[in-house]
This record gives C-alpha cells, structure tokens and sequence, in this order.
C-alpha cells in the first residue's frame, strides 16, 4: 500500500515512475493474460468449496459476516428494483433501521451485482465477488508493478501473486468482502503515481476523485489506511535530499489534481459522508477492543492458518480471530524483506535510495502502529504503552482496528519482493549468489502459500421463504421474527430476508427486527455490534445457547407483547433446522419457550407459526 517514485535509475534497476514502458503492448499481452487467467485460477481453487454449493456452503470460520454480506447484496437488488436509499435501510432493525454508509456496506459491489444476486441469489453474488477481490487484487499489484516501476513481468508475476493472495488478505476472505478487496490499495496508487504528469491535472484529479468514491463504498478503512501511507511515503520520500528537486518541481501539478480529487470525491460522497458521521443511526469509535485487535509481537513472524505451513500443524496462534491475521508472514520472509532492503541500497542511485528510504520508513512506522495501543505478546496485552495509544481517540483513528494496518505493511513487502526478484533477473549476481537469492524466496514464500477457506454446512433456506409463502402470513410493512431473534449469533434470519430482498418480483419484502450490523448504543457511548438487546432476545438467546427453557412467567409474557409491538411483529416463525454462528441451536429448548410464551404453533410447510399480530 506504497508508492515508488525513484528519480534515477540505472540500467540494473526499474526505470523511473511514469516513464514509458520499454516493452510494447503487444509484448506484454500474453504476460497479462496470462497473470489475469493464473489469478483466477488460484482464487477459484481457494474458494472452490464455496463454489460447490454457494446456498449451503458458508465461510467456516465467519458464518455471521458471510450472511452480512450476502443481506448487503440481497439489499442492493432491492435498492434497485424499488428505489430505497442505498446508504439506510429501514428494512432492517424495525423499526429504526440502519446506517449503512457507517457499516462496510460495499455498495458499488451491491449495485453492480444486482443482476447477478436477482438471477442467482445473493450466496452466488458473494462468491463471485470473494473470488474477484482475490484475483484482481493480484493482478493489480502486477499492473503497479509493471506499468509504474517497470520491473520485470516475472518479478512483478510473482510479486502480484504475494500481493494478492498474501495471508491478511487470505485470512479477510473469511467472510470480508471490503478487507478481501486487495485491488483497492494498487489501484489507488496507480492513479497518485500519475497526478504529477505535466497538463493532465485535470483529467487524472477527475479519475483519482472517482475511485477514492468507489473505495469508500467498497472499503472505506482501507481507503483511509491507503491515504496515510501515500502521505508517509511521499512525504519521506520528498524530504529526502535526492528526492526534494524533483518534488518540488511536481508539487503545483500534484496540489491541482489532488485539489480536483477531493472536489470530486466530496461531490460524490456528500451524501454517505454525512449519515457517516452524522446521520441517524451513526455512532463514534468502534464496538471492537483496539487493545484486543492488534497484532501481537509474535504476529508477523508466525504463520497463517490458511497456508501450506498451517496445513502442516505451524500455524501460529496470535490472531483474535480467524479472519485478523493480517500479517502472519513468517520469520523467512521477514528476514528476506530486511536483507533485501540492505542489498537493494548497495550501488543504488541517490534516487533509488530516497525509494528504498520511504519504503523502510513506511513499513517501520506501521509495523509499529498496527502493535495498537499496548503491547500484546503471546496473546497477552501487558500494560506497556504504544504510539497507537495517542491516536485512538482521533477522530477516524478511533474506529480503525489497528492490526488491520499490517495489511499497509504487506503493500510495501509486495514492492520490496518485486524490487528484489527484478534485481535477481535484470541484473543477475554471481551464479551462487542468484542461487541463493532464489532459494531464500523459495523458503520464504513457499510456507505463507495459500490453501482453500475451510467451509462448513449451514441451515437450507426453507421454502416458506424460497417459495413466497411468507406473504400471506406477514401483512405489508409489518415484521417476521424468525427464532432465535437475529444477531450475530444467529445470522440465519438476515439471510433469508437477503433472499426476499433479491426477488424482484415481490411488491414488497418483511421487514425484520434487530439483525447483524454496526449501530449506536455501545459502551462510552460507541458502537455495538447488533441493536441493543431487549428482553425477549435475551430469552430466546439463552434458550438456544444454553438448552435450558426458562420458567415462564406473566412478566415474560407481558415483556413478549412490548417487544412484539415495538418490533411491529405480525408472524414468529421457526425453522426446522436453524444455524448458530459460533455454537449448535438448541430448537427444542426454542420451540418449547416460544410455545410458552405464545401457546401452540401452526405447521406451514417447513416452518412453525406463530400469528401475533
């Protein structure tokens, strides 16, 4: 998530940024099509499993943000067919609704795959674009490297292919389609490596406006995450004594178009930018412990579940969660990046050093910053204060998670490993030294290889749903409470509203009480994951977790009514089979409180009904 702009370059070394590229594009196309067809392949094989049965088949270690996103895309199909507001659903948590331009809402990729998720559903939706974020992120860092540092398509193949399936983004494929995007960050630099072409200030400000709108509605943390470290780099870079001449030469071209961007962007954004920080619903900080997710000290030279080594029993523990190893790159290749740092500044141009500089600066810095607040080593946080202590209570800062700034140290690891390789190819050592130089990659890169997401079999959408027949049981308007209520614990009901959602056909869609989302209501006044909980989701929850029916008594039952009448629920239902996010559904202990609380059911198709109303 860097930028190289040497000034001088000598014959040994990738030419300079934005210099036309010494190899046609007739000669470059069948390397490009190649890297393009090899990245898709690599992404189907890792996803294949999700691919086999997209409907049943959900990310094993992310069920609850899998359904989130799959309610996003089922969301985006409704935004199309019936005009509601892409950035708030009121459809969602009756009756408050939610904020989704503060969620990760990836509403580019919603909108863009509405034909798609009305065709096929939003299971098909997800996958394809999981599988997409993965191959055209690798492609990208390629383009980046071939394009605007010119190494050689070799080094750039294999550096891309690190970029691209490197273990943050792998680990973020469980279930993250923003954080799984790894085309984002090149492609955003891509464009702030042309701004400073003489009498285009215009055009490229424009284009640079428009992605940095995109990137917000796909991943706005990584957009943030991205701006710092162009503004660390060239700002290195440009203090640097070999770089100041021609950064000063640049700057007026490059304020014009950045000044163009952010006209541009805010333009864009004006709208999702208030009901971001201010709109209904919106909230400040995070629902997430900072102090929790940060890397730990032992994070970055360990090695990723989802690898070859992890397949081998070496995977290091040092992740909140599965889906936060975003650095996991192992001791080997650590030690390669540092050591090709050194080598890479022997012979070096004043020019190439001032890269080389900012590059190391770049990554040092939020190496340091991704450690978070405190210190936390073997998965212990100790009471020793970091730098990310200062900056987290910063506005933006506060609702960043700051392991998630390793993924910016894997930009700059991805450049470094292109820079190396180009220097092995383009300008070969001694015969023993190239040996060597490929072995330590081989060691290095062969362990972090990625193997497929694990996968697990969820609860089938039942046909009360599938089939329609929901609508003559739920009045227009009013809510279905599917059993357990929905959250991230049980993301089933979210799903199925996904899939009335993307069915075009239907006039109108249930609305559905509380749900999986970010909202307001958390600790210190932040964030919390989910609606505050009421007492009926508290019965039900435990029921399910626990096995254990509650006696049930007049204040319960009275407690039901207030909550039924607040949620506007007109039909509980439960199905037969019924998916928990960390642990088995307890339904018989859930069908036993409900009929409790609400007497005897009625059989439809698949499903006990509840008529509440």
């Amino acid at each position: 998530m860097t930028a190289v702009a040497p000034a001088e370059a000598q014959p040994s070394e990738p030419a300079a940024v934005d210099r036309p590229a010494t190899r046609p594009w007739r000669r470059r196309l069948p390397v490009d099509a190649a890297m393009a067809l090899g990245s898709l392949a690599l992404a189907l094989w890792i996803t294949h499993d999700i691919w086999a049965d997209p409907v049943n088949h959900t990310i094993g270690n992310n069920s609850g943000d899998h359904a989130f996103f799959e309610w996003l895309l089922g969301y985006g199909s409704w935004v199309v067919t019936h005009g509601a507001d892409p950035f708030y659903a009121d459809v969602l948590n009756n009756p408050l609704g939610v904020n989704l331009a503060v969620n990760t809402s990836i509403t580019v990729y919603a909108l863009a795959f509405a034909p798609i998720t009305m065709a096929f559903g939003p299971s098909v939706s997800f996958v394809a674009i999981l599988t997409l974020n993965l191959a055209c992120g690798a492609f990208a860092w390629y383009w980046l490297l071939t394009r605007h540092i010119a190494v050689h398509p070799a080094a750039a193949v294999l550096a891309g292919l690190f970029g691209g399936f490197a273990p943050g983004y792998i680990s973020h494929a469980n279930g993250h389609l923003n954080w799984s995007a790894a085309w984002v960050a090149p492609v955003l630099l891509c464009r702030v490596l042309t701004l400073r072409t003489p009498g285009r200030w215009l055009r490229n400000g424009l284009i640079l406006g428009v992605l940095v709108a995109i990137a917000f509605s796909v991943a706005a943390e990584g957009l943030f995450f991205t701006a710092l470290a162009c503004g660390v780099f060239l700002g290195t870079w440009a203090l640097h004594p070999a770089g100041r001449a021609e950064a000063r030469a640049a700057l007026p071209t490059l304020l014009a178009a950045l000044g163009v961007a952010a006209v541009t962007a805010a333009a864009l954004l004006a709208y999702p930018l208030w009901l971001h920080f201010a709109g209904p619903q919106s909230f400040k900080g995070t629902g997430f412990r900072q102090s929790v997710h940060a890397e730990d000290l032992l994070a970055y030279v360990a090695w990723p579940a989802r690898s070859l080594a992890g397949a081998f029993g070496m995977a290091g523990d040092f992740a909140p969660n599965p889906t936060e190893e975003t650095s996991f790159f192992g001791l080997p290749l650590v030690l390669v990046v540092i050591g090709a740092l050194v080598l890479l500044r022997r012979g070096a141009t004043p020019g190439r050093r001032a890269t080389l500089t900012a590059l190391a600066v770049t990554a040092g810095l939020f190496t340091l910053l991704s450690f978070g607040p405190r210190v936390k080593l073997g998965n212990e946080v100790t009471d020793i204060p970091l730098p990310y202590a200062l900056l987290g209570k910063v506005p933006l800062f506060d609702a960043a998670l700051p392991a998630r700034l390793a993924l910016v140290v894997t930009g700059v690891v991805t450049v470094v490993l292109g820079l190396l390789a180009h220097r092995l190819i383009a300008d070969p050592p001694k015969a023993w030294a190239r040996v060597a130089g490929a072995a330590a990659l081989v060691l290095a890169l062969l362990p972090i290889a990625p193997i497929p997401l694990l996968y697990a079999q969820r609860a089938p959408v039942p046909q009360f749903i599938t089939e329609g027949t929901w609508r003559r049981y739920v009045a227009d308007g009013t809510a279905l409470a599917p059993l357990p209520l929905t959250s991230d614990d049980f993301p089933d009901g979210q799903r199925w509203q996904a899939i009335a959602l993307a069915d075009a056909g239907r006039r109108e869609a249930f609305h559905l009480p509380a749900g999986y989302f970010l909202g307001p209501g958390g600790r210190d006044e932040k964030g919390r994951i989910g609606a505050p909980e009421r007492p009926t989701t508290v019965v039900f929850g435990r029921a399910a977790k626990t096995g254990r029916v509650p006696a049930i008594t007049n204040g319960h039952r009275a407690n039901a009514r207030a909550d039924l009448a607040y949620w506007n629920v007109s039909t509980v239902i439960l199905a037969d089979q019924v998916s928990g996010a960390f642990y088995p559904v307890n339904h018989g202990a859930v069908f036993e409180t409900a009929t409790l609380l609400w007497g005897p059911p009625t059989r439809v198709q698949d499903v006990w009904l509840w008529n509440v109303a």
